[in-house]
This record gives structure tokens, sequence and C-alpha cells, in this order.
């Protein structure tokens, strides 16, 4: 049987979570002196709202590699004997290589042991690397192989396209999640920078005045990029303004024409520590060389 791994980044409902039987090792988040376990000992209700109140932006820990261990463990008791660990980008956090030092440590420790064990860095943040884990659980579901699967997400990562619009770049600038921050200034002009990935990091692709513009463009890229062979879901993803979310799903849905699932999910801690409030993100297949 296989089983997929991921780090809490990966910000999934626990509702699919637990449809797909997905393992997630926590990042560690610290907050005024105190950690907290990403998911378990803090939610993200909670979290966004202390966080305008916090004079110190918190700081995120990978998880350790005894984490994805323990995933390993528990499932080889229920059976499974194939694992496929799907991580956030390598270029903004150690999660990836946590994993593949818990790879290593596995075959040194049981160095007789068959079980296959794949790493996968998805070159994506939040709900990005979500969206590669619930396409990956679902094309298990309809009998992929482990070795399809380590194919398919390692041909087709680099091809999950992400937007996200944050109200201004502070917590991202401060936390050096985006590379290209200092070329951009505008916040007081209700200029929202819209982000995507570029070579395992967060860059700014464009500007627009005003929310309603930047869901516009959203809704804009989304027809002309996507690849509706393997679109068959959307995930929205937001930090603490559900109704900008609901209002994008509606407009992919009038606009795009859009059939498919729409997912709305919340950021989570680890997440929202470097978006900050009012982040709204969008995660979907897009069409090869766009």
């Amino acid at each position: 049987m296989i089983k997929i791994m991921a780090d809490s980044t990966c910000d999934l409902s626990p509702e699919v979570l637990a449809q797909y039987n997905i393992g997630v090792a926590p990042l560690n988040i610290t907050i005024n002196g105190v950690s907290y376990q990403d998911k378990i000992d803090l939610t993200a209700d909670a979290f966004f709202e202390q966080l305008p109140k916090l004079k110190e932006l918190p700081t995120t820990g990978m998880p350790s590699p005894e984490a994805y261990l323990n995933i390993v463990d528990e499932a080889m008791k229920e059976g499974y004997t194939e694992f496929l660990c799907i991580c956030m980008s390598s270029g903004t956090s150690g999660s990836y290589q946590s994993a593949v030092i818990a790879k290593e440590l596995y075959f040194e420790r049981h160095p007789e042991s068959t079980i296959k064990f794949h790493v996968v860095d998805s070159l994506s943040m939040s709900h990005g690397s979500g969206w590669l884990i619930l396409k990956t659980a679902q094309l298990r579901e309809e009998g992929y192989t482990f070795e399809e699967l380590v194919a398919f997400c390692e041909t087709y990562k680099i091809r999950v396209k992400h937007f996200l619009c944050v109200e201004d770049l502070h917590n991202l600038i401060k936390s050096g999640r985006i590379s290209n921050a200092g070329a951009f200034i505008g916040s007081l002009l209700q200029v929202k920078p819209i982000m995507t990935m570029k070579d395992t990091k967060g860059t700014i692709a464009t500007k627009v005045r005003g929310m309603n513009k930047a869901l516009k463009h959203y809704v804009d890229e989304f027809i002309k990029r996507v690849d509706l062979e393997w679109t068959n879901f959307v995930i929205i993803g937001y930090s603490n303004d559900l109704s900008i979310a609901e209002k994008l799903k509606e407009r992919l849905v009038e606009k795009a024409h859009f059939t498919g699932n729409i997912y709305i999910m919340q950021m989570g801690v680890a997440v929202g520590t470097h978006v900050g409030l009012g982040g709204v993100s969008m995660f979907f297949m897009e069409k090869e060389n766009q």
C-alpha cells in the first residue's frame, strides 16, 4: 500500500487529510518565546486573531526527521510498504531536507528493509504543495502504482500554478520568502502585489490596484493558463478573510465557467506567519510551456 506524507505547510483541510489518510509532519512555530506545533497546539483562527498584536514576527522551524519517521513507523503497522513524501519548496523551507534525512536515517537503521521511500521537492508553497498532494492522492485511488505517482510528481510539479495576493509585503520581506520585493513599493496606494513561484521561491509577478482587480487578474490568468485535462479541482487559500475566497470562487464559476471542485481552505499558522492578514491564493495545473 502507498502512504502519502507531507509537512504541515500543505495546508490541506482536516477532511481531505482524513479522506486520503495523508500523514503530516508539523512545523514548529515560536511566538513570544513559546513553541507550538502547526495545527496541533494552535489553530489558524486563534493565530490570526493575535497576529496584529505581536511586536515580533513569529519564527518557524522545519519538522524534525523523527517527525517523518514516526509517520512511517505508524503506517507500517497498518501494512504500508511504499512511502511518497511531498514537501514544501526547498527554497522556502528546510522541510524537504529534513524528509531526505529521515529517509537516509530509516535505511541506516533498517538496511535490510525493502520498503520504497521517495521524497519530492514540490517547488511549491502552501496549497501549491497541497494541490500536488491531493492530485497524487486521487491518482493513487485511480490505481496508479508507486512508480507512476513518483513520475507524475517529478514531471508535473513545475506546472502547479500559484497566485498569492497579500495586503502588504511586510511579513514576506521580513521572513525572506520573496526574492524581488525591494523593487516594489505601493501599499499607500492600495497596490496589491500578486506573487507566483520562480526558481523555488516566491516572486512578484505583477501588481494591481485593489482587491477586485487582483481577483480579476486571477480569473483572467486561470482562463488563459489552465490545463483542464489535469485540473479537475482548484484550491483557493485565505489567511483570515473567508469572504475574499468566496468571491474568487464565485468568479471562477461565473466568469471562467469552471465546473470542477473548488476547495476553499485556510492557510495554517506556519504559512500565515509569512503571508500575514488579508492573503488570498489560488492553485491549479497550468498548460505546458506557459
